[in-house]
């Protein structure tokens, strides 16, 4: 929650507002001044309103109640700050391209710091002989080749929660750390 915060600055006085006449008793200056240090925070975010709803400015605190926004249920605690702040930034889009490899690339180059290879199963793919082999592997699974030298550090059990909630449901997948 946020409170008085005596490094904020006051962008004006209530003091000055009041009537010319006020602004010489003493007793009136002093009384109102006690408002300023009480209302400043208020005014800040009045002021910066706009920054609160940008993920790249936003405090800390705020970005976590702008997630629910958008539909991400928490955030992960550990994950370091500017990755918090691009999930949140690109949360809509990651939505709607989700079950895709591009949305699945997206949202674990998110998570750490570099796009990684996906490789599929080929299962798609068609021939061009009647009554031949199918092409591809029957498998419905996708590899996932992680560099080990990326720029964040990487925990498996949540590149692999990552993986699961952006994959289509019936695909497999396998992760690969590389050196």
């Amino acid at each position: 929650m946020r409170g008085t915060d005596q490094e904020v600055s006051i962008p004006y006085t209530f003091g000055s507002l009041l009537p010319a006449i006020y602004q010489q008793d003493d007793f009136a200056m002093r009384f109102v001044s006690a408002f300023d240090v009480l209302i400043a925070p208020i005014l800040s975010v009045l002021d910066n309103q706009e920054y609160y709803s940008d993920p790249e400015f936003a405090p800390l605190d705020f970005l976590s109640w702008l997630a629910s926004w958008v539909g991400i249920d928490e955030l992960d605690e550990t994950w370091p700050e500017d990755a918090k702040r691009d999930l949140v930034a690109h949360a809509t889009e990651l939505f709607s391209i989700r079950g895709t490899v591009s949305g699945l690339k997206r949202h674990l180059s998110i998570y750490i710091g570099e796009e990684p290879v996906i490789e599929e199963s080929g299962g798609c793919s068609y021939s061009t002989t009647s009554n031949g082999e199918l092409p591809g592997n029957t498998d419905f699974m996708f590899t996932v080749r992680v560099p080990s030298d990326t720029p964040r550090k990487v925990h498996e059990k949540k590149l692999d929660m990552i993986i699961r909630a952006s994959k289509p449901a019936h695909m497999a997948h396998r992760i690969v750390f590389e050196n």
